[in-house]
């Protein structure tokens, strides 16, 4: 007989007590999540996580006495097996790279429907970068357009491999992937291990953020 999954614990910080309330409450009734606790700061943000051990921390970016990006940081110290989603109004590409720097596992924008939000809590605990579409926009466009030709760059990758980099800089899921390289989803999580491993990447969002120094967006 197969055991239940066990579900992804998430902490909700947020400054905003009715934001918070709200992200609490729709996640805590979306299957195969558990709404551990929330805070309404970063630094108790940081105090919860490493007291109640969440897989996922939903943080908002501005919040007085500890922001979302410093506490992201300090989690990486702390509760390095976390993985923290940035959760905002903000879409600011200086924001977005300040978190992803920081150690965030994504960005994403606050009007999204709450069913996407629980599947983004779902793809975080499985270690899939996220950032919002508009995000991702914001991000390329502000990217200097002279920037350094990707084979020289990253010598050590193929062009199909600089193709899947580029992808996962803009957010795509490995399906995504696969669907519009005409390829399966293994094939494209081999290659991501390999980049990974060649390039000396810990995950995802350090791959985003070196193919964004690549000049690949």
């Amino acid at each position: 007989m197969s055991q239940e999954p066990t579900a992804v614990r998430v902490l909700v910080v947020d400054d905003q007590q009715l934001i918070r309330d709200g992200i609490a409450a729709l996640l805590s009734i979306r299957p195969g999540i558990t709404v551990v606790g929330t805070a309404v700061n970063g630094r108790e943000a940081v105090e919860k996580a490493v007291e109640l051990g969440p897989d996922v921390v939903l943080m908002d970016v501005r919040m007085p006495e500890l922001d979302g990006v410093e506490a992201v940081a300090v989690l990486r110290g702390r509760a390095p097996e976390c993985r923290v989603v940035m959760l905002t109004t903000f879409d600011d590409e200086e924001y977005v790279v300040q978190a992803l720097r920081a150690g965030a596992s994504g960005y994403l924008l606050k009007d999204l429907p709450a069913e996407e939000l629980a599947q983004a809590v779902r793809l975080a605990h499985a270690g899939v970068t996220q950032l919002d579409s508009s995000v991702a926009a914001r991000l390329a466009a502000a990217l200097p357009h002279s920037a350094p030709e990707p084979p020289a760059a990253a010598p050590d990758l193929s062009p199909r491999e600089i193709d899947i980099l580029r992808l996962v800089a803009r957010g795509r899921t490995n399906r995504e992937i696969a669907a519009q390289l005409y390829l399966s989803e293994g094939t494209v999580k081999n290659h991501i291990s390999r980049i990974l491993s060649r390039l000396a990447l810990r995950d995802r969002t350090q791959a985003a953020l070196r193919a964004r120094d690549l000049g690949l967006l």
